[in-house]
């Protein structure tokens, strides 16, 4: 068995998200782990000196349960798809034999642990404009205060990202304003070429084993 684990990170309303769903459905026996399903209760993140929620750091995700899912997908990919209603692809004699697992979020490659697991990373960046209007066009609960994106999340942005720059290597930096096809046909293809190499490899070892 070969498991793939592909991390699609950026910017808030970057795109990950629409991209992760997107690839999710085009490629057989994959799931998506998404850090926004993480966070901890609003009571529980703390407030900034403005009286911002301060939501865009880890100390606001319980990190340890994402950490614990991805875990469990590790063990048993198919087990762990088959428990959250994804989709199996096997052949009547062959169970599956590659399983791709997409983790997407905000701060994904600012948690350290996480960085060792990715085959291929992923970050969607758009212009401050663009990530502003898209920000101002969504509803969250609770809902963002006033200045809450020009007095906090902006400033996070930037600070989370240099320290991403800091620490992360090999990051694929992706245009959040291009077309939503041409963003999945360009990672698609790149990896659908992991998995066709992982898959070659799986089977010379197959062919290798003593019968």
């Amino acid at each position: 068995m070969k498991k793939v684990i592909i991390g699609i990170g950026g910017m808030t309303n970057g795109g990950k998200t629409t991209l992760s769903k997107s690839l999710q459905e085009l490629l057989c026996n994959s799931c998506v782990i998404s850090q926004d399903n993480f966070f901890k209760d609003d009571s529980l993140v703390p407030t900034d000196i403005n009286g911002f929620k301060q939501y865009d750091s880890l100390d606001a995700l319980h990190m340890d349960r994402m950490m614990g899912d991805i875990g469990l997908w590790q063990e048993d990919p198919e087990c762990f798809m088959t428990s959250r209603g994804c989709a199996l692809k096997s052949t009547a004699s062959e169970s599956p034999n590659v399983f791709v697992l997409i983790v997407e979020g905000f701060l994904i490659f600012n948690h350290k642990p996480l960085n060792s697991l990715f085959n291929k990373k992923y970050f969607l960046q758009i212009p401050y404009e663009t990530c502003k209007e898209r920000r101002s066009s969504r509803v969250y609960v609770p809902p963002d205060p006033p200045g809450y994106f020009d007095g906090y999340v902006w400033p996070m942005y930037l600070k989370n990202r240099k320290a991403m720059e800091e620490t992360v290597n090999d990051i694929v930096f992706l245009d959040g304003t291009q077309k939503r096809e041409t963003l999945l046909s360009t990672v698609l293809a790149d990896i659908q070429e992991i998995l066709m190499v992982t898959e070659m490899s799986y089977h010379i070892v197959r062919t290798n084993i003593p019968r």
